[in-house]
């Protein structure tokens, strides 16, 4: 029993927990990794049965007592703690039939369940990707998606059936949508609840269709969606748009339409959250004497006094001029420039003459230089009045 988690951090309470606190921590968790909702997911089928074991032990005060006491042990059968229990016996459909008929419109051990068929549903998210420049995303923009959208079929009016012609009960799930299938677990037999494979969760079966629609409700057709960008948004981020998705069921409302921004790079400008960041080039004269320079900012062109004696990759900051808040456009980020010492090419015999005379001005380091190589042996005036 070394390799398991203790009951109590599974599902994440305190030891003195009540039981409505861990009804509830059980019921989030359920909703999260039920086996229905996370089909084919190894992981999640495996966190569900853990979290189902620690609930089945804390929810019974005995067992949670033995285990209080003993650990995992108290279930052992090899152990001597409390002699041990026999999770395969257990019947799941008592402790769990109230929280799974939250999640899945229905109960276990014959409970009943709501008719998934029979009430209005949402239609399904659509998802679309939007590309668009660094500016557009910092500052917000107007943008237009051309998406095949489904609309009701104009001759059987979402049916699905032929005109004069009505869908009827499905005889598998009653009408209802849902059906009920035996699963075996670490606990023993699970009873589950799935849509009706035979009318995909309608609850209705058509045997004439429409020949417009083929039964499917709906026709598709190309249309123009305007997108309104926020300005702050960072790659990756979505935009929703309301009932702009697939139709819905029974004059449910449509889904929405989830549209996901990617932000193109920018050559100048790179970002972190709120704030920008970009390097600058000033010339030996601007950064040893000082002055106004102009640095790119999102904003344009801005001005900045540079002190004299600024080294290379000196950072300074521009307050206010990086990314406007997607929650709030009145605050900003601030903009980093490392400013960059640019060393001049292309040097005429008349600007390499004053760049030596500048050198020997402030240290002389060109000859320091050659004679600690031995390449010249003129002696510096420190080295001659030594």
């Amino acid at each position: 029993m070394a390799d398991k988690r203790d009951y109590y951090e599974v599902l994440g309470v305190q030891k003195n927990a009540t039981d409505d606190e861990l009804k509830k921590a059980f019921r989030g968790l359920a909703k999260k990794y039920h086996p229905d909702i996370n089909p084919g997911d190894k992981e999640a089928e495996e966190k569900f049965k853990e979290i189902q074991e620690a609930y089945a032990v804390l929810s019974d005060p005995q067992k949670r007592s033995q285990y209080d006491q003993f650990g995992h042990a108290a279930f052992d059968s090899g152990a001597g703690g409390a002699g041990g229990f026999d999770f395969s016996g257990m019947d799941f459909s008592d402790i769990f039939g109230d929280i799974f008929g939250d999640l899945f419109g229905g109960g276990f051990g014959g409970r009943g369940y709501r008719s998934g068929g029979s009430g209005p549903m949402k239609g399904q998210n659509l998802r679309a990707v939007i590309k668009i420049t660094f500016l557009e995303a910092a500052f917000g923009c107007e943008k237009e998606l051309e998406l095949t959208l489904k609309d009701e079929c104009t001759q059987c009016h979402g049916t699905g059936a032929k005109p004069g012609t009505q869908p009827q009960t499905c005889t598998r799930c009653g009408g209802k949508g849902k059906v009920m299938f035996a699963q075996q677990s670490l606990f023993g037999t699970v009873q589950n609840v799935q849509s009706c494979p035979d009318c995909r969760g309608t609850g209705k079966m058509i045997k004439e269709k429409c020949p417009v629609c083929s039964g499917t409700g709906y026709t598709s057709s190309k249309k123009k969606i305007a997108v309104t960008i926020p300005g702050g948004i960072d790659d990756g981020q979505s935009v929703r748009i309301r009932e702009k998705g697939e139709p819905g069921f029974n004059g449910g409302p449509r889904g929405d339409l989830l549209v996901e921004v990617h932000v193109q790079p920018h050559p100048i400008f790179q970002r972190d959250g709120m704030d920008v960041y970009s390097t600058a080039p000033i010339s030996y004269a601007q950064a040893a004497l000082g002055g106004a320079i102009r640095i790119n900012t999102i904003d344009g062109e801005v001005e900045y006094e540079v002190k004299a004696g600024t080294q290379t990759d000196t950072r300074i900051r521009l307050r206010g001029k990086g990314i406007p808040s997607l929650r709030n456009k009145n605050s900003r980020g601030d903009h980093y420039v490392n400013l960059v010492v640019q060393v001049p090419t292309g040097l005429n015999s008349q600007a390499k003459d004053l760049l030596r005379q500048f050198d020997a001005l402030t240290g002389d380091s060109l000859t320091k230089q050659n004679g600690a190589a031995g390449n010249n042996k003129k002696r510096s005036f420190w080295d001659k009045n030594k």
